[in-house]
């Protein structure tokens, strides 16, 4: 099942695709809909591992056409209106999910909150991440990582946080997150994303340090700073006030662009930009995850040693040792970026810190 609109506003800066005005807005400035191809991408690998499953469906772009992208044939059972709506993301779910193993749905955290209403915990889900906010763990790390999971046949599975945010509220520059429930997902705690977690207060002296290492390295450079609580307080010490959850670029304590999209940012860097971007607090994503501006197309131009990553010591420890990832849509260039990076945790202090594609 998938929400053909999920993640249209990322890459033009619109934090979220809820609603038909936020759709159509995201259209006017070019947004175009990735949601069916990443479903797709989650099914060649279902397929690739699983042989042939039987894959009902909802017709068109709600299901049908990503199934038959992956060379599967599809068994429609529900038909959406057009455009479809959350209506039929949640009359979908309840006509698949009697017949079904596990509902594999492509969405955002507004999906996922649409078959939590649907189908509560009476039948395993899976996302495969299309949307702009994902803070829900109940989406596989990526769209293979989703197929990977679904292949397995799991036979343990948890329940998972549903977490949404109030996209009017962050557009207004207050960040408001609150837990809608749970759904049951596989146990699968390496290849299906965790929480995002909230950060508490920046520790001032860590932030500083950072801040002050980024000037030293970048200079009278242009530097792209990532959303976050991290960044957005690093902004901060060097001066600047910067939008909630935007990408922002910088050059010596002047605010050069806010809230920045995909095509604007293609217009400002150069091979010699900087880059400056912190993961997510809990999940690890440090790439492709609600900075969906900083596009493939802005990465390949900028040199891979300009691309900085951003923490302080108690984020990373959060993590767990687990990976950092990158989910930026090309899995060339993630493979490219991944390995081993440096990452600034303060003034003249980095940590050697795995990165790899989700």
């Amino acid at each position: 099942m998938v929400n053909p609109v999920a993640g249209l506003g990322g890459r033009v800066g619109l934090k979220g695709s809820d609603g038909p005005d936020v759709q159509a807005r995201a259209r006017e400035l070019g947004a175009v809909p990735r949601a069916s191809e990443r479903a797709t991408a989650a099914l060649r690998e279902l397929a690739g591992r699983a042989g042939a499953p039987v894959v009902l469906t909802a017709a068109g772009p709600m299901g049908e056409d990503a199934v038959r992208a992956a060379g599967l044939e599809p068994d429609v059972r529900y038909t959406p209106d057009d455009p479809s709506t959350a209506g039929d993301t949640v009359a979908a779910a309840k006509a698949l999910a009697p017949d079904v193993d596990l509902l594999l749905f492509a969405g955002g955290d507004g999906t996922a909150r649409d078959v939590l209403d649907a189908v509560g915990t009476s039948v395993p889900v899976l996302g495969v991440p299309t949307g702009v906010k994902m803070h829900s763990a109940v989406f596989g790390v990526g769209p293979r990582a989703a197929g990977e999971v679904a292949a397995r046949a799991a036979t343990s599975f948890i329940e998972a946080e549903v977490m949404d945010l109030d996209e009017d509220a962050v557009r207004d520059g207050r960040v408001s997150a609150r837990l809608y429930g749970q759904l049951l997902v596989p146990d699968a705690p390496v290849r299906v994303q965790q929480r995002k977690v909230g950060s508490s207060a920046a520790d001032p002296y860590a932030v500083g340090g950072i801040a002050a290492e980024l000037a030293s390295r970048v200079g009278d450079g242009l530097l792209v700073l990532g959303p976050g609580g991290t960044t957005r307080a690093v902004a901060a010490a060097l001066g600047v006030d910067v939008p909630v959850m935007g990408v922002n670029v910088l050059r010596e304590g002047r605010l050069v662009a806010a809230d920045a999209n995909a095509a604007e940012l293609a217009g400002l860097v150069t091979p010699d930009t900087w880059i400056a971007v912190t993961p997510i607090g809990g999940q690890g994503f440090l790439l492709g995850r609600g900075n969906q501006q900083i596009s493939p197309e802005v990465l390949r131009t900028v040199r891979p040693d300009r691309l900085l990553a951003v923490a302080t010591e108690a984020k990373l420890a959060a993590l767990g040792g687990r990976p950092l990832l990158l989910d930026t849509g090309d899995p060339d260039l993630d493979r490219a970026l991944a390995g081993y990076r440096t990452v600034i945790t303060g003034r003249g202090r980095t940590a050697r810190y795995p990165v790899q594609g989700a």
